[in-house]
């Protein structure tokens, strides 16, 4: 067993992902001891790597596609993120018991926080998709205040089932509602896979959305999505989704770690430089 905290990320695949050079960056810029690597482990493998966290001397981790379910099911304590999204991203023990959060949510709304203060002054919003991502940015929404949530989804019945998890406020809609939905919506956020490297583009159009709404996509490979394009076409307010990443990262970093890290600008240029790199290389997650 290390003599410092060890933690990890874990999913499958995740060779190509950027949390060991986010929580690295940190533990060298804070001169704290200690390691973060990523692990791929396959789903009929999760339960058993999970049941050997604390023997292999593991004080937490993050967890990532497709294992964020399966670790809800499995932590013993759950923090009320993850209770009311449904699936965990951050594992630790306090005093001997593994607990689940849920992050993402945190830093959706951090960076929004950080990139466009007073987003949320007004409480409307339009989300594009309902998967695990849709739950999560529902979730931060709902916490922010936010009483008229429209939810559009090519499969109407899984927006449905978001809308009645989350209640009041919540509403869920077939995707060909779109343009209806711009209207009156503050903020758009694009949840889905479209615009992703390697993926259709599945264009939206925001003619009829307000000339003030913000428009932020949680893809951020590429940093600047096609839905982000269009709306800067438009004329419209903007906010990549690379902070999401940077952010959801900080409260696990401090659990594990025992120093809350600051997301600054090195950073994102770093994590920047190296999304630059492996698209040149042909990687692009």
């Amino acid at each position: 067993m290390a003599d410092f905290p060890a933690a990890f990320v874990t999913g499958y695949p995740i060779r190509h992902s950027r949390s060991p050079l986010i929580h690295g960056h940190w533990l060298q810029n804070y001169g704290l001891d200690g390691s973060y690597r990523a692990i791929e482990v396959a789903p009929d493998g999760f339960a058993d790597f999970i049941r050997g966290l604390h023997k292999n001397g593991f004080v937490g981790g993050n967890v990532t596609i497709p294992h964020k379910e399966n670790a809800f099911a499995l932590c013993s304590r759950r923090d009320a993120a993850a209770e009311e999204i449904g699936a965990v991203n951050t594992l630790w023990f306090e005093d001997g018991v593994l607990w689940g959060g849920n992050t993402d949510a945190y830093g959706f709304v951090a960076n929004l926080d950080g990139m466009n203060p007073g987003w949320d002054r007004h409480k409307s919003a339009l989300v594009l998709g309902a998967g695990g991502a849709s739950r999560a940015v529902v979730y931060a929404l709902k916490q922010r205040g936010f009483d008229d949530i429209r939810i559009t989804n090519r499969t109407v019945e899984r927006a449905r089932e978001i809308a009645d998890r989350f209640g009041r406020g919540t509403s869920s809609h077939e995707w060909r509602a779109i343009p209806e939905l711009l209207e009156g919506a503050a903020l758009i956020v694009n949840t889905t896979s479209l615009g992703m490297e390697g993926k259709d583009d599945g264009a939206v159009d925001l003619s009829n959305a307000d000339r003030d709404v913000l428009v932020t996509d949680i893809v951020y490979v590429p940093l600047m999505t096609p839905l982000l394009q269009s709306a800067n076409a438009l004329g419209l307010r903007t906010a990549d989704g690379l902070g999401m990443l940077l952010h959801q990262a900080v409260p696990g970093f401090e659990r594990w770690f025992g120093t809350r890290p600051d997301v600054t600008p090195e950073l994102r240029e770093l994590i920047i430089a190296d999304m630059n790199r492996s698209a040149r290389n042909g990687f692009s997650k």
